[in-house]
């Protein structure tokens, strides 16, 4: 079973921006700890840390039921206790970052036309092994109307590949729909979630600049 998570600082401050590359490794360490894999699909850098990270998190030998579970808890406002790191003195000290799942879509859940789309397929390069390097399991997909386009070479399977460039291709879309004039990647990845009320509704809580988790 894989699950793509994302994770946005959405209009934070750029605390919330380091937030999200501190979250994004605690991500990664306890998903390992819990027997997943956690890997870094896409990150939008921000000025400082990131705007937001796609992971994929996989578990072959681990229960969908867990993986779906863990997940979960990971779903809605992530709390981090901090002193500003670039504003000493600050009086806040609390961040928060959204995390939502994202779904990769069927076509007609995007609200376009199939031939609107246009397809293609090409070997993928860099780290994954010999079976990616020697077949065209990579995709990049277009959106003639809007010239939004997205390149996937991550997966193994061409299959899985066209279904992540689905879920971003989903996401560039709302994001365009949602920020009107931003452009680049700004526009095609800052989900522009409410980081939801300041205080108890978080789901975990994490502290210091070790970001140690605390609930």
């Amino acid at each position: 079973m894989t699950l793509l998570l994302q994770l946005s600082a959405g209009r934070g401050p750029g605390e919330c921006r380091l937030a999200v590359a501190g979250l994004c490794d605690a991500l990664v360490r306890e998903a390992g700890e819990a027997g997943l894999v956690a890997t870094v699909l896409e990150t939008v850098p921000g000025k400082p840390g990131l705007l937001s990270a796609l992971l994929r998190l996989d578990g072959q030998e681990v229960d969908a039921g867990e993986i779906d579970l863990w997940a979960r808890s990971w779903e809605g406002t992530v709390q981090w206790t901090c002193p500003s790191p670039l504003r000493p003195g600050h009086g806040r000290k609390n961040w928060f970052v959204s995390v939502a799942r994202v779904t990769p879509p069927r076509i007609e859940d995007l609200g376009v036309r199939e031939a609107d789309l246009h397809w293609e397929t090409f070997r993928a390069s860099g780290a994954g092994g010999q079976h990616v390097n020697t077949t065209d399991s990579a995709v990049r997909l277009r959106h003639r109307p809007s010239g939004l386009t997205v390149t996937c070479d991550t997966e193994r399977s061409q299959h899985r590949n066209r279904a992540l460039a689905l879920a971003r291709l989903g996401l560039a879309l709302r994001a365009r729909a949602e920020n009107g004039v931003r452009t680049g990647m700004r526009e095609r990845w800052a989900l522009t979630v409410a980081v939801a009320d300041r205080g108890g509704s978080a789901v975990r809580a994490y502290a210091g600049p070790g970001f140690a988790r605390i609930r």
